[in-house]
């Protein structure tokens, strides 16, 4: 979605822009309106084995294994070819890339073309993991990661909450979003707050998925709320039975819910922590994976949450949810919801983001 959001404002800029996408993504892409290529991308049973080594552990040992052996490796590998193969067609002015996603790096420096990534998550982290993968990078490509960090980083992160080592930074905030109205899937518990649950898109795909979605419901079965939790389009809705206060469905837009929202419950993925800052939304943080523990400090610095820690703690990078831990998530939603100080924090955090420049703004000097 970050990098979505910047083709839009492209497009609504009158410039023509194409995505290149793995397989997995080609549907979600079609609906978003912008020409798209089909390129490769690894086997589910490299992703799963990777996932397994995670889970493993110890931790020391498979920190930083998903960025260099599947996103550095595999997934540029698979994805090379399509990404030079566009560019040469295509003939772009600019190469616009997500973090983690090298193939397309490549095709840009070999063709000599500015190329510009958007950022997913913390810029500190993004940095790191460059780091971390530099010299596979550089083996393929010789060069290409000077040019990366060469290059501008577009990130939505207000420098509060995200100081950044990028030597370019530009930071943007996306234009304000009422959202459409939710269907009135609590006819008769419409006074009561809305509480917005997800746990983002990989979730549902890993074997951690069923408990932490069972978790999540328990825990907000018997309170005085209206609940809509989101599983993701790999995760079946039907396979879990939700209490009569709550609504599940595989994805509804983020801006949609985030207007109505009250609080927001997630892992503490970058997408979701932002946009509910955004909002000025509250948040319950309970980290899984990847950078979510360092968004939940930041949210705890902030005074704009409560994080809960599952009681499971993993071997390896993969946390989970259980039934230990239903009744202090339940307390923390309750405080959250009755303590005025966290949606004030939330709201300071959105005025810090309303105050960076708009996203068209950062569009339009990217190609001046």
């Amino acid at each position: 979605m970050p990098l979505l959001e910047v083709a839009w404002a492209f497009s609504r800029q009158q410039h023509e822009c194409v995505l290149l996408v793995p397989p997995s993504l080609v549907d979600a892409a079609g609906r978003a309106g912008i020409a798209v290529v089909t390129g490769a991308e690894p086997s589910r049973e490299f992703v799963d084995g990777i996932w397994a080594r995670v889970r493993k552990g110890p931790p020391d040992r498979v920190a930083g294994l998903i960025d260099r052996e599947l996103f550095a490796e595999r997934a540029t590998d698979a994805m090379r070819d399509a990404a030079h193969a566009l560019c040469a067609q295509f003939a772009p002015g600019l190469v616009l890339r997500e973090s983690c996603e090298y193939a397309t790096a490549m095709a840009a420096h070999d063709a000599g073309v500015a190329q510009a990534q958007v950022g997913i998550s913390r810029a500190a982290i993004e940095a790191a993991v460059l780091d971390d993968v530099a010299a596979g990078l550089d083996r393929r490509c010789a060069g290409v990661v000077e040019a990366i960090r060469a290059a501008p980083y577009l990130t939505a992160f207000p420098a509060p909450l995200d100081p950044s080592p990028w030597r370019d930074t530009r930071r943007y905030r996306h234009a304000p979003n009422a959202g459409a109205p939710l269907p009135d899937w609590w006819p008769t518990m419409r006074d009561r707050p809305l509480v917005y649950v997800t746990f983002g898109s990989v979730l549902g795909g890993l074997e951690e998925a069923h408990s932490v979605y069972r978790t999540a419901l328990e825990a907000v079965a018997d309170l005085p709320i209206r609940a809509l939790m989101t599983v993701g389009r790999r995760f079946d809705v039907d396979a879990l039975t939700p209490p009569s206060n709550t609504r599940v469905e595989q994805w509804v837009a983020q801006a949609d819910v985030l207007a109505a929202a009250d609080l927001v419950v997630c892992h503490g993925g970058s997408g979701t922590t932002n946009g509910a800052l955004a909002a000025g939304l509250p948040l319950i943080v309970c980290p899984l994976f990847a950078d979510q523990t360092t968004n939940a400090g930041s949210i705890e610095r902030l005074g704009a949450g409560i994080v809960v820690r599952s009681h499971s703690r993993p071997a390896g990078g993969v946390a989970s949810l259980d039934r230990d831990d239903i009744a202090a998530l339940a307390s923390a939603i309750i405080a959250c919801l009755r303590e005025p100080a966290y949606r004030h924090a939330a709201q300071h955090a959105a005025s810090a983001i309303a105050a960076t420049p708009a996203l068209g703004e950062i569009v339009r000097a990217l190609v001046a």
